[in-house]
């Protein structure tokens, strides 16, 4: 990828839910143009592989165990990549896996960016990069509150960084599609299924993490100072109804 070993060199990344998948791909990804990373999840095992990989590129990185829906731990610690998801009827959805959802993918996102917002406006600079979904302009059958929160993150990117914009914070969004990770494999359980979300994108394959990942460095960089409370979408494309086959 075309980006430079100092395009973010020796800034500070957060990046939450880095265990696996799109946020351990961001976590490394932006180590190679030059950051330093802390990695969060609640998975704090897998987290020391992906601090390695981080000073492998030669920077520093710490790994912390971080439940981004408790306030109490994310004083002192930003990419809000963290997300919780199941497949489910809504009419047979237990209340607990709304409010689960509601807490990781949109609460979480609320909690973090306070947080970290509160010493960016102390400093009057800072980025803040939401990853939300395609899932939250479109909607998606089987996960209506998945679909809710993240539309509820692409609302308050947009309000954050209307209203953060005078203290120098930039506050932008990637919302990815279909993405080879172990989430998605969760969800979709079967080779059928996975097929059919690659053929319904217009370039009929699923995204890789790095993909998203690269789109996350370019938001966090300074090619886009002009840019706050947009949403990049890495999604291969949008679905469209007037399929020609």
């Amino acid at each position: 990828m075309g980006f430079s070993p100092d395009t973010l060199r020796d800034r500070v990344a957060i990046v939450t839910g880095a265990s696996q998948g799109i946020g351990r791909a961001i976590a490394v990804e932006l180590a190679t143009v030059g950051a330093h990373v802390v990695a969060c999840s609640r998975r704090h095992g897998a987290l020391d592989a992906v601090a390695e990989e981080v000073r492998g590129h030669g920077r520093r990185a710490l790994a912390a165990a971080c439940d981004v829906g408790d306030a109490a731990q994310v004083d002192d610690l930003l990419v809000n990549n963290a997300g919780y998801r199941i497949r489910a009827r809504l009419e047979d959805l237990p209340r607990q896996e709304w409010d689960a959802m509601l807490r990781t993918n949109l609460t979480g996102v609320f909690l973090f960016s306070q947080a970290v917002g509160r010493v960016m406006i102390r400093q009057h600079s800072g980025k803040i990069v939401n990853v939300t979904s395609v899932a939250g302009r479109s909607g998606a059958r089987g996960m209506a509150p998945y679909a809710a929160a993240k539309a509820g993150v692409t609302a308050l990117t947009q309000s954050l960084g209307a209203e953060w914009a005078k203290y120098g914070i930039t506050v932008n969004a990637v919302a990815p599609g279909p993405t080879e990770t172990e989430g998605v494999l969760e969800v979709w359980k079967t080779p059928a299924m996975i097929a059919q979300a690659s053929r319904e994108t217009p370039l009929q394959r699923l995204g890789r993490p790095e993909e998203v990942a690269w789109a996350v460095i370019f938001v966090a960089s300074d090619a886009a100072n002009f840019m706050t409370g947009e949403t990049l979408y890495v999604s291969g494309g949008p679905r469209v109804a007037n399929r020609e086959d």
